[in-house]
Protein backbone atom coordinates (compact mmCIF):
# COMPACT_ATOMS: atom_id res chain seq x y z
CA UNK A 1 0.00 0.00 0.00
CA UNK A 2 1.12 3.57 -0.63
CA UNK A 3 2.01 5.98 2.14
CA UNK A 4 -0.38 8.73 1.02
CA UNK A 5 -3.95 8.54 -0.28
CA UNK A 6 -4.44 12.28 -0.43
CA UNK A 7 -7.13 13.04 -3.02
CA UNK A 8 -8.75 9.59 -2.80
CA UNK A 9 -12.30 9.31 -1.47
CA UNK A 10 -14.38 6.42 -0.12
CA UNK A 11 -18.04 6.34 0.92
CA UNK A 12 -19.42 3.70 3.29
CA UNK A 13 -23.15 3.05 3.67
CA UNK A 14 -24.21 1.22 6.83
CA UNK A 15 -27.50 0.44 8.55
CA UNK A 16 -26.88 1.20 12.25
CA UNK A 17 -24.18 2.70 14.46
CA UNK A 18 -21.56 -0.04 15.19
CA UNK A 19 -21.93 -1.81 11.82
CA UNK A 20 -19.19 0.38 10.37
CA UNK A 21 -16.67 -0.48 13.10
CA UNK A 22 -17.29 -4.22 13.10
CA UNK A 23 -17.08 -4.50 9.31
CA UNK A 24 -14.67 -1.77 8.27
CA UNK A 25 -13.09 -0.12 11.32
CA UNK A 26 -9.48 -0.98 10.51
CA UNK A 27 -9.93 -0.11 6.84
CA UNK A 28 -11.46 3.25 7.71
CA UNK A 29 -8.72 4.10 10.17
CA UNK A 30 -5.96 3.04 7.76
CA UNK A 31 -7.12 5.13 4.82
CA UNK A 32 -8.05 8.13 6.96
CA UNK A 33 -4.62 8.11 8.61
CA UNK A 34 -2.98 8.09 5.18
CA UNK A 35 -4.91 11.07 3.89
CA UNK A 36 -7.98 9.66 2.14
CA UNK A 37 -11.37 11.31 2.57
CA UNK A 38 -13.57 8.75 4.37
CA UNK A 39 -17.30 9.49 4.51
CA UNK A 40 -19.74 7.35 6.48
CA UNK A 41 -23.49 7.36 5.94
CA UNK A 42 -25.53 5.60 8.64
CA UNK A 43 -29.12 4.95 7.62
CA UNK A 44 -30.78 4.69 11.07
CA UNK A 45 -29.91 5.44 14.68
CA UNK A 46 -30.44 1.85 15.83
CA UNK A 47 -33.42 2.57 18.06
CA UNK A 48 -34.47 -1.10 18.21
CA UNK A 49 -31.08 -2.55 19.12
CA UNK A 50 -30.64 -4.92 22.04
CA UNK A 51 -28.95 -3.23 24.99
CA UNK A 52 -26.07 -5.20 26.47
CA UNK A 53 -25.32 -2.69 29.24
CA UNK A 54 -27.68 -3.39 32.19
CA UNK A 55 -27.57 0.14 33.59
CA UNK A 56 -28.75 1.52 30.23
CA UNK A 57 -31.75 -0.72 29.60
CA UNK A 58 -34.04 2.22 30.35
CA UNK A 59 -33.08 3.60 26.94
CA UNK A 60 -34.87 0.77 25.13
CA UNK A 61 -37.71 1.40 22.69
CA UNK A 62 -40.00 -0.40 25.14
CA UNK A 63 -39.06 2.08 27.90
CA UNK A 64 -37.95 5.70 27.30
CA UNK A 65 -37.18 5.07 23.62
CA UNK A 66 -34.01 7.16 23.76
CA UNK A 67 -31.52 4.56 22.55
CA UNK A 68 -31.20 6.30 19.19
CA UNK A 69 -29.92 9.51 20.76
CA UNK A 70 -27.48 7.53 22.90
CA UNK A 71 -26.18 5.61 19.90
CA UNK A 72 -25.51 8.89 18.13
CA UNK A 73 -23.06 9.67 20.95
CA UNK A 74 -21.54 6.19 20.71
CA UNK A 75 -21.07 6.66 16.97
CA UNK A 76 -19.39 10.02 17.46
CA UNK A 77 -16.97 8.54 20.01
CA UNK A 78 -16.29 5.60 17.73
CA UNK A 79 -15.50 7.85 14.77
CA UNK A 80 -13.13 9.89 16.93
CA UNK A 81 -11.25 6.68 17.73
CA UNK A 82 -10.98 5.84 14.03
CA UNK A 83 -9.99 9.35 12.98
CA UNK A 84 -13.12 9.93 10.88
CA UNK A 85 -14.55 13.45 10.73
CA UNK A 86 -17.21 13.13 7.99
CA UNK A 87 -20.02 10.93 9.31
CA UNK A 88 -23.68 11.60 8.72
CA UNK A 89 -27.12 10.03 8.93
CA UNK A 90 -29.10 9.45 5.77
CA UNK A 91 -31.54 12.36 5.39
CA UNK A 92 -30.05 13.69 8.61
CA UNK A 93 -31.67 17.14 8.35
CA UNK A 94 -35.08 15.46 8.41
CA UNK A 95 -34.20 12.85 11.03
CA UNK A 96 -35.97 10.61 8.60
CA UNK A 97 -35.51 6.89 9.07
CA UNK A 98 -35.98 4.76 12.18
CA UNK A 99 -34.47 1.35 12.92
CA UNK A 100 -36.78 -1.35 11.51
CA UNK A 101 -36.05 -4.13 13.97
CA UNK A 102 -35.94 -7.71 12.75
CA UNK A 103 -38.21 -9.25 10.16
CA UNK A 104 -41.64 -10.15 11.51
CA UNK A 105 -41.45 -7.89 14.57
CA UNK A 106 -43.92 -5.14 15.36
CA UNK A 107 -41.47 -2.26 14.72
CA UNK A 108 -40.90 -3.61 11.21
CA UNK A 109 -44.39 -2.45 10.23
CA UNK A 110 -44.10 1.14 11.44
CA UNK A 111 -44.43 3.64 8.57
CA UNK A 112 -41.35 5.60 9.67
CA UNK A 113 -38.85 2.72 9.65
CA UNK A 114 -36.15 2.36 7.04
CA UNK A 115 -37.55 -0.93 5.74
CA UNK A 116 -40.74 0.89 4.73
CA UNK A 117 -38.87 3.75 3.06
CA UNK A 118 -39.54 4.60 -0.56
CA UNK A 119 -36.46 3.37 -2.42
CA UNK A 120 -36.34 6.25 -4.87
CA UNK A 121 -36.73 8.87 -2.15
CA UNK A 122 -34.12 7.29 0.12
CA UNK A 123 -31.65 6.81 -2.71
CA UNK A 124 -32.12 10.44 -3.77
CA UNK A 125 -30.79 11.50 -0.36
CA UNK A 126 -27.71 9.38 -0.97
CA UNK A 127 -27.30 10.66 -4.53
CA UNK A 128 -26.96 14.15 -3.05
CA UNK A 129 -24.10 12.91 -0.86
CA UNK A 130 -22.42 11.06 -3.73
CA UNK A 131 -22.48 14.12 -5.98
CA UNK A 132 -21.08 16.25 -3.16
CA UNK A 133 -18.34 13.88 -1.98
CA UNK A 134 -17.55 12.30 -5.37
CA UNK A 135 -16.25 9.02 -3.94
CA UNK A 136 -13.99 6.80 -6.00
CA UNK A 137 -15.11 3.78 -3.95
CA UNK A 138 -18.40 2.69 -2.35
CA UNK A 139 -18.60 0.06 0.41
CA UNK A 140 -21.86 -1.50 1.57
CA UNK A 141 -23.52 -4.90 2.16
CA UNK A 142 -24.47 -7.65 -0.26
CA UNK A 143 -28.04 -8.17 -1.40
CA UNK A 144 -28.80 -10.23 1.73
CA UNK A 145 -27.50 -7.44 3.93
CA UNK A 146 -24.86 -9.78 5.29
CA UNK A 147 -27.28 -11.67 7.52
CA UNK A 148 -30.82 -10.74 6.53
CA UNK A 149 -31.58 -7.75 8.75
CA UNK A 150 -34.12 -5.58 6.88
CA UNK A 151 -32.14 -2.39 7.44
CA UNK A 152 -29.00 -4.00 6.02
CA UNK A 153 -30.90 -5.20 2.98
CA UNK A 154 -32.42 -1.75 2.52
CA UNK A 155 -29.01 -0.09 2.91
CA UNK A 156 -27.72 -2.31 0.11
CA UNK A 157 -30.67 -1.40 -2.10
CA UNK A 158 -30.36 2.32 -1.42
CA UNK A 159 -26.58 2.34 -1.97
CA UNK A 160 -26.75 0.40 -5.22
CA UNK A 161 -29.69 2.39 -6.57
CA UNK A 162 -28.00 5.69 -5.71
CA UNK A 163 -24.81 4.57 -7.46
CA UNK A 164 -26.90 3.90 -10.58
CA UNK A 165 -28.71 7.25 -10.49
CA UNK A 166 -25.82 9.52 -9.62
CA UNK A 167 -24.17 11.62 -12.32
CA UNK A 168 -20.88 10.93 -10.53
CA UNK A 169 -19.59 7.53 -11.59
CA UNK A 170 -18.12 5.50 -8.74
CA UNK A 171 -15.17 3.50 -10.06
CA UNK A 172 -15.25 0.54 -7.66
CA UNK A 173 -17.98 -0.91 -5.44
CA UNK A 174 -17.29 -3.42 -2.68
CA UNK A 175 -19.55 -5.52 -0.48
CA UNK A 176 -18.47 -6.57 3.01
CA UNK A 177 -17.63 -10.27 3.23
CA UNK A 178 -16.79 -12.63 6.09
CA UNK A 179 -15.15 -15.84 4.82
CA UNK A 180 -16.05 -19.21 6.28
CA UNK A 181 -12.44 -20.19 6.94
CA UNK A 182 -11.94 -17.25 9.30
CA UNK A 183 -15.22 -17.87 11.09
CA UNK A 184 -14.50 -21.60 11.39
CA UNK A 185 -11.21 -20.82 13.12
CA UNK A 186 -13.01 -18.51 15.52
CA UNK A 187 -15.69 -21.09 16.27
CA UNK A 188 -13.10 -23.78 16.95
CA UNK A 189 -11.25 -21.57 19.40
CA UNK A 190 -14.44 -20.54 21.20
CA UNK A 191 -15.44 -24.20 21.57
CA UNK A 192 -12.04 -24.93 23.12
CA UNK A 193 -12.84 -22.26 25.67
CA UNK A 194 -16.23 -23.77 26.39
CA UNK A 195 -18.15 -20.96 24.75
CA UNK A 196 -20.42 -20.82 21.73
CA UNK A 197 -20.13 -18.48 18.77
CA UNK A 198 -23.32 -16.45 18.40
CA UNK A 199 -25.27 -19.60 19.28
CA UNK A 200 -24.05 -21.55 16.23
CA UNK A 201 -22.70 -25.10 16.23
CA UNK A 202 -21.29 -25.03 12.71
CA UNK A 203 -20.01 -22.32 10.40
CA UNK A 204 -22.79 -23.16 7.96
CA UNK A 205 -25.28 -22.10 10.63
CA UNK A 206 -24.01 -18.53 10.42
CA UNK A 207 -26.04 -16.54 7.88
CA UNK A 208 -23.20 -14.06 7.33
CA UNK A 209 -20.59 -16.72 6.55
CA UNK A 210 -19.55 -16.67 2.87
CA UNK A 211 -17.51 -19.13 0.89
CA UNK A 212 -13.90 -18.01 0.67
CA UNK A 213 -14.24 -17.74 -3.10
CA UNK A 214 -16.28 -14.56 -2.60
CA UNK A 215 -13.25 -12.75 -1.17
CA UNK A 216 -11.63 -10.66 -3.89
CA UNK A 217 -9.89 -8.23 -1.56
CA UNK A 218 -8.18 -8.42 1.83
CA UNK A 219 -7.17 -5.27 3.65
CA UNK A 220 -4.46 -5.74 6.25
CA UNK A 221 -5.38 -3.13 8.83
CA UNK A 222 -3.43 -4.64 11.70
CA UNK A 223 -1.49 -1.44 12.25
CA UNK A 224 -4.83 0.20 13.07
CA UNK A 225 -6.51 -2.57 15.02
CA UNK A 226 -6.01 -0.80 18.34
CA UNK A 227 -8.09 2.09 17.00
CA UNK A 228 -10.73 -0.39 15.86
CA UNK A 229 -10.90 -2.00 19.28
CA UNK A 230 -11.25 1.41 20.93
CA UNK A 231 -14.04 2.21 18.47
CA UNK A 232 -15.78 -1.07 19.28
CA UNK A 233 -15.63 -0.24 22.99
CA UNK A 234 -17.36 3.07 22.22
CA UNK A 235 -20.44 1.12 21.10
CA UNK A 236 -20.94 -0.13 24.63
CA UNK A 237 -24.71 -0.72 24.42
CA UNK A 238 -24.17 -3.08 21.47
CA UNK A 239 -20.82 -4.82 21.96
CA UNK A 240 -20.16 -6.62 25.22
CA UNK A 241 -16.61 -6.40 26.53
CA UNK A 242 -16.85 -10.01 27.68
CA UNK A 243 -18.70 -11.22 24.56
CA UNK A 244 -17.42 -13.11 21.49
CA UNK A 245 -15.96 -10.06 19.73
CA UNK A 246 -13.39 -9.37 22.44
CA UNK A 247 -12.97 -13.04 23.32
CA UNK A 248 -11.84 -13.66 19.75
CA UNK A 249 -9.22 -10.94 19.94
CA UNK A 250 -7.98 -12.27 23.27
CA UNK A 251 -7.61 -15.82 21.99
CA UNK A 252 -6.88 -15.54 18.27
CA UNK A 253 -4.89 -12.33 18.40
CA UNK A 254 -5.87 -8.89 17.25
CA UNK A 255 -5.37 -9.81 13.58
CA UNK A 256 -8.82 -11.45 13.70
CA UNK A 257 -10.16 -7.88 13.65
CA UNK A 258 -7.30 -6.26 11.72
CA UNK A 259 -7.96 -8.25 8.55
CA UNK A 260 -11.08 -7.08 6.70
CA UNK A 261 -12.57 -8.81 3.67
CA UNK A 262 -14.43 -7.57 0.61
CA UNK A 263 -16.09 -8.67 -2.61
CA UNK A 264 -15.50 -6.40 -5.60
CA UNK A 265 -18.77 -6.07 -7.57
CA UNK A 266 -17.96 -3.10 -9.82
CA UNK A 267 -14.58 -2.29 -11.32
CA UNK A 268 -11.56 -4.42 -12.09
CA UNK A 269 -9.32 -6.28 -9.68
CA UNK A 270 -5.95 -4.60 -9.75
CA UNK A 271 -2.47 -5.26 -8.40
CA UNK A 272 -0.97 -5.50 -5.89
CA UNK A 273 -2.25 -8.98 -5.05
CA UNK A 274 -1.44 -11.31 -2.17
CA UNK A 275 -0.40 -14.95 -2.55
CA UNK A 276 -4.05 -15.96 -2.94
CA UNK A 277 -4.68 -13.52 -5.78
CA UNK A 278 -6.64 -11.08 -3.63
CA UNK A 279 -6.32 -7.32 -3.93
CA UNK A 280 -4.52 -5.67 -1.04
CA UNK A 281 -5.62 -2.07 -1.72
CA UNK A 282 -9.19 -0.93 -2.32
CA UNK A 283 -7.90 2.01 -4.37
CA UNK A 284 -5.77 -0.10 -6.71
CA UNK A 285 -6.58 0.82 -10.30
CA UNK A 286 -8.51 3.95 -9.28
CA UNK A 287 -7.91 7.07 -11.36
CA UNK A 288 -7.93 10.48 -9.69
Amino acid sequence: MRDSYSGYRVLLVHAHPDDETINNGATMALYAARGAQVTLITCTRGEEGDILTPELTHLASSATDTLGEHREIELSNSMKALGITDFRFLAQSEGKYRDSGMMGTEPNNRPDVFWQADLEEASDYLVTVIEEVKPHILITYDEFGGYGHPDHIQAHRVAMRASEKSKWQIQKIYWNTMPKSVLAEGMAKMKELGSDFFGADNVDDLPFAKDDSFVTTLIDGNSYVDAKMEAMRAHRTQISLDGPFFALSDNLGLQVWGNEYYTLVKGEKSAPFDNNGRETDLFSGVNL
